[in-house]
């Protein structure tokens, strides 16, 4: 009998799209041109986290195997076990995943606003410094041109696996746990519909994101066999830090007059994720590109408008 296979990640995602989304937030939703002094920016996006390397991690894994291991008083690890935690990893890393998150932003000075967003899961703080272009209002407009900023922006969550499909059979079987901390660095570019942004606006540029993981696997009836010997023993605990960073481009748009825009957005990341344990003794390596579709709603309110 053919066994039934975990599809790719973006398909578990299908039965998740109501749930909160595990990637920490890396689409890039930004003008060049800052929320302005005393002004508020408010809104929604939805993203979908698509990276090619863990879902191929994923696809490794499958549902007989699991169910097989549950039932087991003790389990000999073996490139198959090896390949659920490879998986699990994978999905902590950069999961292919939707996410729906909500924002504020606020113009503290003139060139600087700051922003709060709840990404389900994950509390992202950041600001940005507005370093080329008008610093003007829609009433009270500047010099056309170019806008330019640039930005930093700080997460951290529990990155815990799904509690649905296989995931929550999966981090019980390895007593699996991870947690990541991120920061993102934009640098954005953009040109003006209308005054001001009156219409909105194309911004582009680039991104540098960096993830610190620590994470575990600590079974307790797993075990591994001695080299030139029959007998098994107790496999160790992994407990481990690492981290990566990761290069992208961006694109996005603003479209719509005065108060409320669309913003769609397209960000692309190509990252080394680097060398990893697993259980006995054995690494992985995992690298490969992600990409990060969006499309969100903004509100502006505020003195200036």
């Amino acid at each position: 009998m053919t066994s039934f296979q975990i599809r790719p990640l973006f398909i578990v995602a299908a039965f998740l799209l109501f749930l909160s989304g595990c990637s920490a937030p890396r689409s890039v939703i930004h003008s060049g041109k800052v929320t302005p002094k005393g002004e508020f920016k408010f809104g929604t996006d939805y993203s979908f986290n698509v990276a090619t390397q863990p879902i191929g991690a994923a696809a490794d894994a499958t549902t007989d195997l699991v169910q097989n291991l549950k039932h087991l008083d003790s389990v000999r690890v073996t490139d198959q076990v090896n390949n659920l935690a490879r998986a699990a990893l994978a999905y902590s890393l950069d999961p292919a995943t939707p996410s729906w998150d909500f924002y504020l932003r606020y113009g503290v000075v003139n060139r600087v606003d700051v922003g709060y967003k709840y990404a389900f899961g994950s509390h992202v703080f950041d600001a940005m410094f507005q370093f080329m272009g008008s610093t003007g209002t829609i009433k009270n407009p500047g010099a056309p041109g170019t806008y330019g900023s640039i930005g930093f922006q700080y997460s951290h969550k529990n990155s815990a696996l799904p509690g649905k499909v296989l995931w929550e059979d999966i981090e019980n079987l390895l007593k699996y746990e991870a947690h990541r901390t991120d920061i993102l660095i934009p640098l954005v570019f953009s040109t003006s519909f209308g005054r001001e942004e009156e219409m909105g606006n194309i911004s582009y540029g680039l991104a540098y994101s960096r993830t610190w993981i620590n994470y575990t696997f600590d079974p307790s009836n797993f075990f591994q066999q001695q080299i030139d010997r029959q007998d098994l023993i107790p496999v160790k605990a992994v407990s481990e830090k690492n981290s990566y960073g990761a290069l992208g481009i961006f694109a996005n748009a603003k479209i719509g007059f005065k108060y409320a825009y669309l913003l769609p957005a397209l960000s692309i990341y190509y990252q080394n994720y680097g060398k990893y344990k697993l259980l006995a003794d054995r690494t992985t390596e995992l690298k490969g590109f992600t990409f990060i579709p969006s499309l969100g709603l903004q509100v502006n309110i505020g003195k200036g408008r």
